[in-house]
């Protein structure tokens, strides 16, 4: 039998482990002891992740975002703060780079071609500051939009479909809101026999 703790070599006798004072004893008892007719469930495995359909994973990922508390207006406030960061970070990077390229420019040491290329090379700054403008924008204009959604859907409960609309059913009849008709479906039917009589 090999020790579990330590990995060595020990005989069958022993009660505990020689190098690392392990209890063997126990570790026989529960080898005997475990079912053996359990079965291994795949389920609960990256295998059966493979083969969800892209609405039961999306279903599973909203329920482990629920668990660990991220609602939409978490999410949301996320991506405010995330845009930002990342625009105030473009911004950065326009400044340094400008007072930079600006340096070597004045350093006397370029040429004029160079210096028109040097001089324009901070509008790299311009595409992390406007990766963050545009997500300080969806979080300010499109997921609220989505938040409301939520809400609207936790409100409701289960009589919402997954795509946001109520399940389509009748509500209770208010006798009020029947219109009468000016006329009926048997009217005139019975005239023929009230004239036929007075015929014979």
């Amino acid at each position: 039998m090999f020790c579990p703790q330590c990995g060595t070599s020990q005989s069958d006798e022993l009660k505990f482990c020689k190098s690392c004072g392990a209890n063997l004893q126990a570790v026989r008892q529960v080898v005997a002891t475990r079912d053996l007719g359990e079965k291994f469930d795949w389920s609960k495995t990256w295998v059966a992740e493979m083969f969800l359909s892209e609405e039961e994973r999306k279903r599973r990922k909203e329920e482990l975002e629920r668990q660990r508390g991220i609602t939409p207006e978490v999410k949301r406030y996320n991506e405010i703060k995330a845009g930002v960061i990342v625009g105030c970070i473009g911004l950065a990077v326009m400044i340094f780079l400008n007072i930079l390229m600006q340096g070597i420019i004045l350093s006397g040491d370029v040429t004029s071609g160079d210096a028109a290329i040097l001089s324009r090379i901070w509008a790299a700054g311009l595409i992390p500051f406007f990766v963050g403008v545009a997500l300080v924008i969806n979080g300010l204009f499109v997921s609220k939009g989505l938040v409301e959604i939520a809400r609207r859907r936790s409100q409701a409960g289960p009589n919402v479909l997954e795509s946001g609309k109520e399940n389509p059913a009748l509500r209770s009849a208010d006798t009020a809101e029947f219109i009468p008709s000016g006329f009926s479906v048997t009217e005139g039917t019975t005239k023929h026999l009230s004239n036929s009589g007075q015929k014979q």
